[in-house]
């Protein structure tokens, strides 16, 4: 007996035509109207969901990396002649070159940290100085040249610079004078009383993480020394690579370079337990999502399950004219797979318009629900990000088309294996 080649164009063509047939035909329109608006909307949530986190943790590392040191070295501390902890670096110019020389650093800075009080007015907030030479400020991607900033790094010298939200909450703009108060200040002869020094705003930065641009305060190198009273000393270095997602490779050529007393702390150490989140709700978000693309793809099981209950008699005539039951299983199961393919095909579409034109959109959302729906104090960062993966999409895509096709097979069998007689005997 003559054979057909497996999906031949009458098995496509006998599948395309029962998913087109009306309800008074015997169809299922409805239904497979349902099962395609199913799939559609679940890859669409799916592809939706993967972009905006792809987008989120994309900006939190960028923020990390971009206004933050990738390792810092700092030391592990020495007894003076007093008997004393001191934890600083003297001899810090010539570790500055011993760090630059490590193949693979493109940054290295000597710094001096402290915590003040910053006043202006009847405000006062806590802030974080961090004293650092104008050639080395200018490097930081997202605050030195090329950044966000408001005013001419190159008057850096004559004041501080100083992050958006914190000069908002005190209320000043380039030209005011803020005051910085430090605790252990000048040493006197009754102890040690607050330093109290008045600074003007010359640069004021805008990095993208709310944490750093409500707290961080740049002060030129020289001046925070003596401020902190750290003459020609530095507390740490600031040093950035040029690979920094291979971290640890650097460790052991930064640690000699630093030093017999050096230790570091790595971006990754300081955020890793954030990242772990985000790696354990990435896979949590993802079996949700796929569970959601499961129960949309049930609905083509639904639909044909029907379809092949109301195309008994068809199946039979077909059966009888001599079609085999590889040939009914291939034209239902072509039924299934149209409508997971178009779904699909819709879903990708709507979920990379979603991730491209999140702006809009979310400004949309925003002004219907009358502002306020992101908290950059919460998030950490200012807006909704998206990211577009051809990885995620096409994971999206795979995970859809393999359970349509997967659940079309069991009624698609179920029609194959119908006996003709049974399906013509009321006939």
């Amino acid at each position: 007996m003559a054979t057909t080649a497996p999906f031949s164009r009458f098995e496509f063509m006998i599948a395309w035509r029962y998913l087109r047939a009306r309800r008074a035909e015997g169809g299922v329109s409805v239904m497979t109207w349902i099962s395609l608006v199913g799939i559609t909307l679940a890859v669409f949530a799916l592809i939706a969901t993967l972009a905006v986190r792809a987008g989120f943790r994309a900006e939190f590392v960028d923020t990390i990396l971009g206004a933050n040191a990738h390792v810092s070295v700092y030391s592990a501390g020495h007894q003076d002649a007093a008997g004393n902890l001191v934890r600083d670096f003297s001899g810090y110019d010539a570790i500055e070159k011993n760090l630059l020389a490590v193949p693979g650093v493109m940054r290295a800075a000597p710094l001096i940290k402290g915590q003040v009080m910053v006043t202006a007015g009847d405000a006062t907030l806590g802030a974080e100085v961090y004293g650092m030479r104008e050639e080395d400020l200018r490097t930081i991607p997202r605050i030195g040249i090329g950044s966000a900033a408001i005013g001419d790094i190159a008057d850096y010298n004559n004041g501080i610079a100083m992050g958006s939200q914190l000069a908002n909450e005190l209320g000043v703009t380039l030209g005011d004078k803020v005051r910085l108060i430090a605790p252990s200040g000048v040493k006197t002869a009754f102890g040690i009383s607050p330093r109290v020094n008045a600074y003007a705003v010359v640069y004021i930065f805008t990095a993208g993480r709310y944490d750093i641009d409500k707290t961080r305060i740049y002060m030129p190198f020289a001046e925070a020394q003596s401020y902190f009273n750290k003459e020609d000393l530095a507390d740490e270095f600031e040093v950035m690579v040029k690979d920094p997602e291979l971290i640890d490779t650097y460790a052991a050529a930064l640690t000699r370079a630093g030093g017999s007393e050096a230790l570091l702390w790595t971006w990754r150490q300081s955020s890793g337990t954030f990242l772990r989140a985000l790696t354990i709700e990435d896979n949590v978000m993802f079996i949700i999502m796929a569970i959601l693309v499961l129960i949309a793809a049930m609905n083509i099981v639904s639909g044909l399950i029907m379809l092949v209950k109301n195309k008994g008699r068809d199946i039979g005539i077909l059966r009888t004219m001599g079609l085999t039951e590889g040939s009914i299983l291939r034209i239902f199961f072509l039924c299934g797979a149209f409508t997971g393919v178009l779904g699909t095909l819709f879903g990708v579409i709507l979920g990379c318009l979603f991730a491209v034109y999140i702006d809009p959109i979310f400004s949309l959302v925003n002004y219907i629900s009358g502002g306020g729906v992101w908290d950059p104090s919460i998030r950490g960062i200012y807006n909704l990000p998206a990211k577009l993966v051809p990885h995620d999409v096409l994971s999206a895509v795979g995970l859809s088309l393999g359970l349509s096709f997967v659940v079309t097979i069991f009624p698609a069998r179920r029609a194959a294996r119908m006996n003709p007689v049974e399906a013509l005997r009321y006939e």
